[in-house]
């Protein structure tokens, strides 16, 4: 008898005395030929009007879900769907991947019992579901609104938000050290990572894996394969090609207890065997499965976790019986669930639009028609790609990377028009900065487009394999400073202070569209060292654009005088220029006329310009929509190491204040934050010798 046939003796037989009640009659695991078919889903209708939720009305917290049968499980994720959808299209925010995700939020809340069993959910606009049936569906029309709920899971808005997750890829590490730190403290409570929406495309998602694998922790990890990267990805034709699809074969039959049991069963007689035999018997066990089950789940075994599915992730009763299986078993290490959805399903407009309205403004329900506000200027967005598309044309060595955000960062623009030139790396800013560094070695000109929260994910990348090679990477960092609805997640605090720092890197911001459009001409220029410029999220201030959106190179290191004026200097960097010209119009009305210059360069500093403003105002203020240790800093640095702080000067610097700002309406942040040209009118009153004055300002 061989090898193989022992194997499948004695673990038949050894599983069989377990007694084990799933299978054939001769003790065999029985292996369906065709996946078992998702149940018919509930008739949903989406209109104005509010849907009726009987069911859902009665479900305030997920112990209100523990005795509803399958059925009533279907209907309240068909209930759950309408309340989303409803919702949303009043408020706004994460439609589609919430809408995948509703029949895993039932099954997860059935079957396990938060918040003592810790769900993570990975990427965090997919947990629209778990908020309201974890007792805030009252509050979701504030949902991303000043003083309302997150737009994603944030630990201090409910104990049932096991861990705050904006960006991507974290839940598997934050799951395993909570796994851990169960076992130490002897309890016994589940620990399930939900990551997907592109979140595997991420190296740290298989950094944790391997780590989990090694540890053997108890944790189970699902993976929701959507076949969609994180933001809007869709081109300007139409869907994306998924980076880094999963296979697609359909199975479960693997999570029934006999035939984990078999297959521990197998372990314990091969180990007996011991030596290389047992090597070779773990090596058939591992193969055999994949006979039976997806081609990817040797990848997971590899790495050291028991991989089930794939799995119909819209199936209720096919995920609850796994839930519950795989909760059930004493000791099964870490466990993988591979969860096949739709990103979008159920509602007809997101399945059918490209980006299946991943990211939406107010719409109508019964269309999927967007309420969007008509602006006479482009975003900054916009106007970054046309100019970035424009120097294309004139340079064929121009390249553009982004991390799964074509849409996000424009770059689909860029892409209809130089296909071969654009390169999306999926959710994976470590390789983007890297492969960007590569690309530069070899002459060509990369922009590596990545928003300025996002590129902290980076950072070892940017300081090691660009700034010290002193590699000509450009940075375009979107989303700079404050950003509204999506809170301290995706807020550009920090990037002036994180890039301004590094001896090489060439570090401006842009006041206008127009000079936006002239950085990126300069960052194209630059050849010797790498360079970055910063923009807001919103639209333009309807500057005037230079010829044919084509920039021109500015002088590196030189900033300019907009305004003249005695006493006051105002020194703005970047979009807080405006503020500053809005202040000094303020100001007239007080009899009050000051200087306004604009910075254009954090490093290298203009001096000569900080210089003479020194030497020729009593006041000087930088302003900056960015964190402590931006470019008031470097212009304090500069001043204190010349000198020029030892006499009459009396110098300010107004940034970010030193603590995050939680998500709201773009104004009540900028007010909150002390940054509105008010705030600045009354800084440079109060300084004067004015202080009633800057108080009555309005």
């Amino acid at each position: 008898m061989d090898l193989w046939q022992q194997f499948q003796v004695r673990a038949s037989a050894a599983a069989q005395s377990t007694g084990g009640s799933s299978g054939g009659a001769d003790g065999k695991m029985v292996v369906p030929k065709e996946p078992r078919p998702s149940s018919a889903p509930w008739k949903v209708e989406f209109s104005g009007e509010k849907p009726a939720t009987p069911l859902l009305d009665k479900v305030n917290y997920p112990v209100h879900m523990k005795n509803l049968s399958t059925p009533e499980l279907e209907q309240l994720a068909a209930e759950l769907r309408a309340e989303i959808v409803h919702t949303v299209s009043k408020t706004g925010g994460h439609l589609s991947s919430s809408l995948g995700v509703v029949e895993l939020a039932v099954a997860l809340h059935h079957v396990f019992d938060t918040p003592e069993d810790k769900i993570i959910w990975d990427v965090g606009h997919q947990a629209y579901p778990h908020k309201i049936l974890t007792g805030r569906r009252s509050q979701m029309h504030t949902i991303r609104q000043t003083s309302g709920l997150a737009g994603f899971p944030k630990r201090d808005e409910s104990a049932h938000d096991a861990f705050g997750a904006g960006h991507s890829s974290t839940s598997i590490s934050a799951g395993l050290g909570m796994a851990v730190a169960r076992d130490l403290l002897d309890r016994k409570n589940h620990v399930i990572s939900v990551i997907g929406d592109g979140a595997m495309t991420a190296g740290q998602a298989y950094e944790a894996m391997n780590n989990s694998g090694y540890l053997d922790t108890n944790m189970i990890v699902v993976l929701n394969d959507n076949k969609q990267v994180s933001l809007p990805t869709a081109t300007l034709d139409g869907p994306s090609k998924p980076v880094g699809a999963l296979s697609r074969a359909l199975t479960k039959l693997q999570s029934s207890t006999k035939f984990r049991r078999l297959r521990e069963a197998a372990k314990t007689v091969t180990k007996q065997i011991g030596g290389p035999t047992h090597e070779v018997a773990a090596k058939v066990d591992e193969y055999a499965r994949g006979m039976i089950s997806a081609s990817g789940s040797s990848l997971f075994e590899e790495l050291g976790l028991y991989y089930i599915g794939p799995v119909d992730g819209h199936n209720v009763e096919d995920l609850v019986a796994i839930f519950e299986k795989v909760k059930s078993m004493p000791a099964p290490g870490p466990v993988l669930i591979h969860i096949v959805t739709e990103k979008g399903k159920g509602y007809p407009p997101a399945e059918a639009a490209a980006d299946r309205m991943h990211g939406v403004v107010r719409f109508d329900p019964s269309t999927g028609k967007q309420f969007k506000s008509k602006s006479p200027t482009l975003s900054y967005t916009q106007y970054f790609a046309e100019a970035l598309i424009r120097e294309a044309e004139a340079d064929d060595k121009v390249v553009a990377i982004h991390a799964a955000m074509g849409g996000g960062t424009g770059l689909n623009y860029f892409q209809k028009r130089f296909p071969e030139k654009c390169f999306d790396v999926g959710i994976a800013e470590q390789h983007a900065v890297t492969f960007a560094a590569g690309l530069a070695t070899e002459g060509l000109k990369p922009f590596c487009a990545i928003y300025s929260s996002f590129l902290q994910r980076g950072y070892d990348q940017v300081v090691h394999d660009v700034d010290l090679q002193k590699l000509p990477v450009r940075f375009a960092l979107d989303r700079a400073g404050l950003v509204g609805a999506d809170g301290p997640t995706h807020c550009g605090a920090f990037d002036v202070t994180y890039m301004a720092c590094l001896p090489n890197m060439v570090v401006m911001a842009p006041a206008d569209e127009a000079e936006l459009m002239h950085m990126v001409a300069t960052a194209a220029a630059i050849d010797d060292r790498p360079s970055c410029f910063r923009f807001p999220r919103g639209n333009g201030i309807g500057a005037t654009l230079p010829p044919g959106n084509k920039g021109t190179a500015l002088e590196v290191g030189k900033g300019r005088v907009l305004v003249g004026g005695t006493r006051v200097a105002l020194l703005g960097y970047g979009t807080m220029v405006q503020a500053c010209l809005k202040a000094a119009e303020a100001l007239k009305e007080h009899d009050v006329y000051v200087t306004v210059a604009d910075a254009r360069f954090c490093k290298p500093l203009d001096t000569e310009l900080v210089r003479e403003l020194a030497a020729e105002h009593e006041v000087l203020i930088t302003a900056e929509e960015g964190s402590i240790g931006g470019f008031g800093s470097h212009v304090a640095h500069y001043l204190s190491l010349a000198g020029l702080l030892d006499g009459n000067l009396k110098l300010r610097s107004m940034f970010l204040p030193d603590r995050y700002i939680d998500h709201g309406a773009p104004q009540d942040q900028i007010e909150e934050a002390g940054l509105t040209p008010r705030h600045i009118a009354a800084t440079v009153l109060s300084l004067l010798g004015r202080p009633l004055e800057a108080m009555q300002l309005k």
